[in-house]
Protein backbone atom coordinates (compact mmCIF):
# COMPACT_ATOMS: atom_id res chain seq x y z
CA UNK A 1 0.00 0.00 0.00
CA UNK A 2 1.41 3.43 -1.04
CA UNK A 3 0.33 6.85 0.36
CA UNK A 4 -2.87 8.41 0.09
CA UNK A 5 -3.12 11.11 -2.67
CA UNK A 6 -5.70 12.94 -1.58
CA UNK A 7 -8.95 12.95 -3.34
CA UNK A 8 -9.46 12.57 -7.07
CA UNK A 9 -11.44 15.03 -8.16
CA UNK A 10 -12.56 15.38 -12.05
CA UNK A 11 -10.28 17.88 -14.23
CA UNK A 12 -13.24 19.65 -15.90
CA UNK A 13 -16.49 20.38 -15.64
CA UNK A 14 -19.18 17.39 -16.11
CA UNK A 15 -19.80 16.65 -19.57
CA UNK A 16 -23.37 15.77 -19.36
CA UNK A 17 -24.07 19.14 -18.08
CA UNK A 18 -26.69 21.22 -19.94
CA UNK A 19 -25.94 25.19 -19.64
CA UNK A 20 -29.47 25.97 -21.12
CA UNK A 21 -31.27 22.96 -18.66
CA UNK A 22 -29.48 22.72 -15.93
CA UNK A 23 -32.00 21.27 -13.89
CA UNK A 24 -32.66 18.40 -16.59
CA UNK A 25 -29.73 16.71 -15.10
CA UNK A 26 -30.01 16.96 -11.40
CA UNK A 27 -26.29 14.74 -10.39
CA UNK A 28 -24.65 16.83 -13.05
CA UNK A 29 -25.99 20.25 -11.78
CA UNK A 30 -24.28 19.41 -8.53
CA UNK A 31 -21.51 18.30 -10.01
CA UNK A 32 -20.85 21.58 -12.32
CA UNK A 33 -21.79 23.45 -8.51
CA UNK A 34 -18.81 21.80 -6.76
CA UNK A 35 -16.80 21.96 -9.92
CA UNK A 36 -17.14 25.67 -9.68
CA UNK A 37 -16.35 26.23 -6.12
CA UNK A 38 -13.29 24.21 -6.04
CA UNK A 39 -12.21 26.12 -9.11
CA UNK A 40 -13.23 29.16 -7.10
CA UNK A 41 -11.49 27.81 -3.85
CA UNK A 42 -8.17 27.95 -6.25
CA UNK A 43 -8.51 31.42 -7.07
CA UNK A 44 -9.17 32.32 -3.50
CA UNK A 45 -6.14 30.77 -2.39
CA UNK A 46 -3.66 32.33 -4.91
CA UNK A 47 -5.07 35.63 -3.94
CA UNK A 48 -4.21 34.72 -0.07
CA UNK A 49 -0.66 34.15 -1.63
CA UNK A 50 -0.28 36.88 -3.60
CA UNK A 51 -1.68 39.21 -0.61
CA UNK A 52 1.02 37.61 1.89
CA UNK A 53 4.00 38.15 -0.65
CA UNK A 54 2.72 41.88 -0.80
CA UNK A 55 2.45 42.36 3.03
CA UNK A 56 6.07 40.83 2.99
CA UNK A 57 7.02 43.21 0.50
CA UNK A 58 5.98 46.00 1.92
CA UNK A 59 7.76 45.19 5.06
CA UNK A 60 10.80 44.81 3.38
CA UNK A 61 10.95 47.58 1.39
CA UNK A 62 9.77 49.98 3.86
CA UNK A 63 9.25 53.65 2.48
CA UNK A 64 10.11 52.49 -0.52
CA UNK A 65 7.16 50.10 -1.38
CA UNK A 66 5.24 52.22 -3.54
CA UNK A 67 7.72 52.00 -6.52
CA UNK A 68 8.95 48.16 -5.55
CA UNK A 69 5.72 46.46 -5.05
CA UNK A 70 3.80 47.51 -7.43
CA UNK A 71 4.09 44.59 -9.85
CA UNK A 72 3.11 41.94 -6.59
CA UNK A 73 -0.26 44.62 -5.70
CA UNK A 74 -0.91 44.71 -9.40
CA UNK A 75 -0.59 40.64 -9.65
CA UNK A 76 -3.06 40.60 -6.31
CA UNK A 77 -5.39 43.36 -7.73
CA UNK A 78 -5.46 41.33 -10.97
CA UNK A 79 -6.32 38.07 -8.54
CA UNK A 80 -9.02 39.63 -6.83
CA UNK A 81 -11.73 40.33 -9.61
CA UNK A 82 -14.28 38.08 -9.59
CA UNK A 83 -12.74 35.63 -6.58
CA UNK A 84 -15.38 34.09 -4.28
CA UNK A 85 -17.77 31.43 -3.40
CA UNK A 86 -20.55 33.62 -1.85
CA UNK A 87 -23.18 32.89 -4.64
CA UNK A 88 -22.58 29.24 -5.34
CA UNK A 89 -25.12 27.92 -3.50
CA UNK A 90 -27.89 30.52 -4.48
CA UNK A 91 -29.98 27.78 -6.61
CA UNK A 92 -32.11 28.94 -8.89
CA UNK A 93 -32.00 32.81 -8.28
CA UNK A 94 -27.78 32.52 -9.23
CA UNK A 95 -28.67 33.95 -13.17
CA UNK A 96 -30.79 36.98 -11.68
CA UNK A 97 -29.25 38.27 -8.75
CA UNK A 98 -29.20 41.84 -8.61
CA UNK A 99 -29.73 42.41 -12.19
CA UNK A 100 -33.40 41.84 -11.38
CA UNK A 101 -33.77 44.21 -8.66
CA UNK A 102 -32.12 47.17 -10.39
CA UNK A 103 -34.83 46.43 -13.54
Amino acid sequence: MGRWAGPKYPEGPPANYDPENPHADPVALLEHREYEVRRKEVGVAKAQILRERMRLCYIKEGVNHIQNCKPVVEQYLDSIKNVGIHRQNAGMYERRGRQSENE
